[in-house]
């Protein structure tokens, strides 16, 4: 058996019936070359073989007696593809918007914790004799990369063996006297770590505030722990609504060289020229600069299974109306971002949540769920994830598009997702139904954002045509 480690466990106990905490997986495939075309049983018998093997889609959740400790996984020997394995039509015309709708509806509710965490969704009725894969996993099972891992796997034409190890889990294991005599020695060797943990936090803490006098104020900036209020913060509704498009990942790069910064720092100031849009629109100003929260991985690069991520939380300058110095500032907000965040130890946070209290801790959450209309740190997700680098194919039919998104967390209705995969960067964006009036108003403002970054740079503002995908959605 496995413990839920203490990011695991805070994504399981956060859920709640306004905040789902399922992530989505969404490969769009053209089925054009498939000899003898595409059937749902021909991808029912190519889906179980590579299912069976991915063994974390195996695992289940054992509950602890008296909620003593941090549920565990156990390994089941078998997957119950008439359970997972599902089938879903889009409306006609079978364009971008229909299918984002589609995912739209299956981001709306919750997975059935007395089952394996995730279920599948096989979408017909695409134009262009494409098809699409919408796999929905609970982030409890997997990160961004450990997802981008195994997405890597399952679309090779002939995936390797994975090295994965098999849960061991003995009858005396599951029965309650051996749960509960597990979660004593893990207590134990909790309150061993502790005093270590406190040093630790006090050095880091010490750290970050030498190194903040060190610095001094940098202008425009916004301060932390106070996200100003926007449309974007409200009590989050059960209702979701998604919005794709894909950027051509050469246009994104050649921009991130102009400016002389990251491709991640281009994808923050992006989103920021888009929020400043939607902004003016929805509030009618952008005049304080807004803080994303920017999931940070720190554990093992290759890992299938589990969270070893935190957060940065940069400073997103919407207030700004020139490209080129909102790209500026958040090169430096970014910056500061990573530093303290080296500073004060990438596993620090982590290490603390190991701590929380089963019994008391989801309760707590529901009730944060239903009563607080901002986050305390953030205003909203922002990831950045590097997907597989080569383009995936099985028997004859081709991953023309990777699109992937997290969930919302309380008081924030909004999370934008991007991944590069092969030639694209793909973006997605996941609201609830209260955020905009229509979520490809904030793929579209994406688009505009970057063209306006692309042109303030001395480039040129038509964008390079991403080949074989989905036509955009306008608005």
């Amino acid at each position: 058996m496995r413990r839920l480690n203490g990011v695991d466990a805070l994504l399981l106990y956060s859920e709640a019936p306004e905040t789902h905490m399922h992530t989505l997986k969404i490969g769009v495939i053209d089925v054009s070359g498939m000899p003898g075309g595409f059937t749902h049983e021909l991808f029912r018998r190519i889906a179980s073989e590579r299912l069976h093997q991915l063994k974390p889609l195996r695992y289940q959740l054992v509950d602890i007696p008296f909620k003593l400790h941090h549920p565990m996984w156990v390994e089941n020997a078998e997957i119950d593809l008439d359970y997972h394995l599902r089938r879903v039509s889009v409306p006609t015309p079978g364009g971008r918007r229909e299918l984002d709708q589609v995912i739209g509806e299956i981001a709306s509710t919750p997975l059935d914790r007395s089952r394996p965490l995730w279920e599948m969704y096989v979408a017909d009725g695409l134009a262009g004799d494409r098809i699409a894969i919408v796999h929905k996993v609970h982030h409890v099972l997997a990160d961004g990369v450990a997802s981008a891992n195994q997405m890597a796997w399952a679309i090779q034409p002939h995936p390797p063996e994975l090295p994965t190890p098999a849960l061991r889990t003995t009858d005396a294991e599951r029965t309650t006297v051996g749960l509960v005599l597990a979660a004593g020695r893990d207590h134990a060797r909790q309150f061993q770590r502790l005093p270590g943990l406190l040093a630790q936090t006090g050095l880091g803490v010490l750290r970050v505030r030498r190194r903040a006098r060190e610095r001094g104020a940098t202008a425009g900036l916004a301060s932390n722990f106070r996200p100003p209020d926007t449309f974007l913060n409200h009590v989050v509704s059960p209702g979701r609504r998604f919005a794709t498009t894909p950027l051509a990942l050469c246009d994104v790069k050649e921009t991130a060289k102009a400016l002389g910064v990251t491709l991640n720092d281009i994808v923050l100031a992006v989103v920021a020229g888009a929020l400043r849009l939607l902004l003016i629109r929805y509030d009618g100003a952008a005049d304080a600069p807004l803080i994303a929260g920017v999931p940070v991985s720190y554990g093992n690069p290759d890992r299938l299974v589990g969270n070893e991520f935190t957060y940065m939380t940069p400073s997103l300058a919407v207030h700004v109306a020139d490209p080129v110095e909102r790209v500026r500032l958040t090169g430096t907000a970014t910056r500061i971002a990573k530093e303290n965040h080296e500073l004060l130890g990438p596993s620090l946070l982590p290490s603390w949540m190991n701590y929380l209290p089963p019994s008391v801790a989801p309760a707590a959450f529901r009730w944060q769920s239903k009563r607080m209309g901002t986050s305390a740190v953030m205003n909203l997700t922002i990831s950045n994830v590097r997907g597989p680098r080569e383009r995936g194919s099985i028997d004859g039919a081709s991953i023309s598009e990777i699109y992937s998104v997290g969930p919302l967390v309380v008081g924030s209705g909004m999370n934008v997702t991007v991944w590069s995969y092969v030639d694209q960067l793909d973006v997605s964006v996941l609201t609830d139904d209260l955020t905009t009036d229509d979520p490809h108003e904030v793929t579209d403002a994406i688009t505009r954002a970057f063209v306006e970054t692309r042109i303030a740079a001395g480039l040129s503002g038509e964008l390079t045509s991403v080949g074989n995908v989905l036509p955009p959605v306008t608005v």
